[in-house]
């Protein structure tokens, strides 16, 4: 008998990374889960790593549209949601002077406009006692140089996890903090290049 036996689980964002880990994890405990992303052949590797128990839904977690036929797919195949983690999330570096207009908007889209609304549009589906999650970064709160962009675009999650429990309060709700991902190797060793080059410089 696994933990998460008979249980439906969505998990956007899922076709790599933290997310794919976490599915084949939930699959594993017994859970149907069904998964999101944009790339369809990524999606298809995902779903033959995971093996069984699962259903892809290709799809942007910001765009409405590709919400609504997601949660329609889990309406129609399992009727309700009994875990639901907003994993999709992007980030990139641009130091304060250099940053794009570009670069800020595919931030905030997808980590905040998209967790936010893959929240919202899952509440109908979502059983009392279910569970929300989101993917949240130390980046929002270590003040790291050259993410100030991608820090801004988790931080709103923080804040949601401080708000969301006072007006879901039959649901709990997590925000996982630091998790080895190829991001967190991308930011750290960023982080550490910042680091040795100043002391380098002695500034």
């Amino acid at each position: 008998m696994g933990k998460l036996d008979g249980k439906v689980a969505v998990i956007t964002g899922a076709s790599t990374g933290l997310g794919l880990a976490g599915a084949k994890l939930f699959v594993e405990e017994g859970a149907h889960v069904f998964i999101t992303g944009r790339r369809q052949e990524a999606l298809d590797e995902a779903v033959k790593a995971i093996g069984r128990n699962v259903t892809a839904v290709q799809g942007d977690a910001a765009d409405l549209a590709d919400l609504d036929r997601l949660y329609e797919t889990v309406r129609r195949e399992k009727g309700t949601i009994d875990v639901l983690w907003a994993s999709a999330g992007t980030g990139e570096q641009g130091k304060l002077g250099e940053i794009t207009a570009e670069q800020f908007d595919r931030a905030f889209w997808l980590n905040a406009r998209g967790t936010l609304f893959t929240v919202q549009k899952a509440l109908p589906l979502l059983n009392d006692g279910g569970s929300i999650f989101m993917t949240g970064s130390n980046a929002s709160l270590g003040g790291f140089p050259g993410w100030s962009v991608y820090a801004g675009s988790k931080a709103v999650q923080q804040a949601w996890a401080r708000v969301w429990p006072n007006e879901l309060r039959d649901r709990r709700l997590l925000t996982p903090g630091q998790v080895a991902t190829a991001k967190q190797e991308e930011l750290f060793a960023a982080l550490t290049r910042w680091v040795t080059r100043h002391q380098r410089n002695k500034r």
